[in-house]
């Protein structure tokens, strides 16, 4: 088996993957916190063959998790953003600064659909260009639909924004404090991500396909007006086109990849711009 690890600030998300089927066996999330211990927040050490690992965690958080792994499994991987990878030149003047999760949403992109912006809803939405001719543009970081509640210091009690809520709604006034707070927030969230994307791609002179990510995918993606795909394992994908262990993914096959959605035309968005301006 092949464990794969995604260490967030807030959540650490795992998943055993099938070394021969490439299937996936099994997956959770834990807190995030200063020291694992197998069985109780991870899987069982004895069936895993290898790890692999993104972390934004503090040093010590992965340096401990790295220890403890080493002493257990045979190979450990762990993901490091660099100047250059498959392709894609990072655009940051200190590449080693860029967040790897970013940098594997961008490599996994890229690799699915060439040119793509990312899109990474987690403790903060993060937004990611990359190029069809793998030049990584940087991006942009925003505070995520609960740290945006922490600021209102009305904490996440009771202003849970369900998943399945419909965009419509959301992007109603709120008749209760409860709501104005959740729209409010989903506005704010929504509109961002929906202006970046455009503002970026007028700049460029392409409409590039847009990929999303993260523990708050689902719920924001529903306001994003571009076409787009979810994509739960996009980190998880960069770590596989990174470190291929499987004959799938030496072929170049990720887990869970979608397919490509195609945006609209660079006019239409242009078009779009120019009436939101006007407004």
């Amino acid at each position: 088996m092949i464990l794969d690890l995604d260490i967030g600030n807030t959540l650490s998300k795992w998943r055993l993957k099938d070394a021969d089927s490439s299937e996936i066996r099994s997956r959770g999330a834990v807190w995030t916190r200063e020291e694992w211990r197998p069985g109780a927040d991870i899987p069982d050490l004895d069936v895993v063959e290898s790890v692999r690992i993104s972390s934004v965690a503090r040093q010590a958080v992965l340096a401990r998790t790295v220890s403890l792994l080493r002493h257990r499994v045979g190979g450990v991987h762990v993901a490091r953003s660099t100047p250059e990878a498959l392709g894609v030149t990072n655009g940051y003047e200190e590449p080693a600064r860029l967040g790897v999760d970013r940098w594997m949403g961008v490599l996994a992109g890229y690799q699915l659909a060439g040119g793509c912006c990312s899109v990474d809803c987690g403790s903060a939405i993060t937004m990611d260009f990359v190029l069809p001719g793998g030049r990584h543009l940087g991006g942009y970081i925003l505070p995520g639909l609960r740290l945006m509640k922490e600021s209102l210091k009305l904490g996440t009690r009771n202003v849970a924004i369900d998943p399945d809520s419909e965009a419509e709604g959301l992007l109603e006034p709120g008749v209760r404090t409860v709501e104005a707070v959740n729209h409010g927030i989903y506005m704010a969230a929504v509109s961002a991500v929906n202006r970046i994307y455009s503002e970026v791609c007028d700049q460029q002179g392409i409409a590039l396909p847009l990929l999303v990510t993260g523990g708050d995918a689902r719920v924001v993606s529903r306001g994003i007006q571009a076409p787009h795909a979810v994509w739960p394992d996009m980190v998880y994908g960069g770590l596989e086109a990174c470190f291929p262990l499987t004959a799938a993914e030496r072929a170049g096959r990720m887990s869970g990849a979608p397919g490509v959605p195609r945006p609209v035309s660079l006019e239409k968005i242009r078009a779009g711009l120019a009436f939101s301006m006007l407004l």
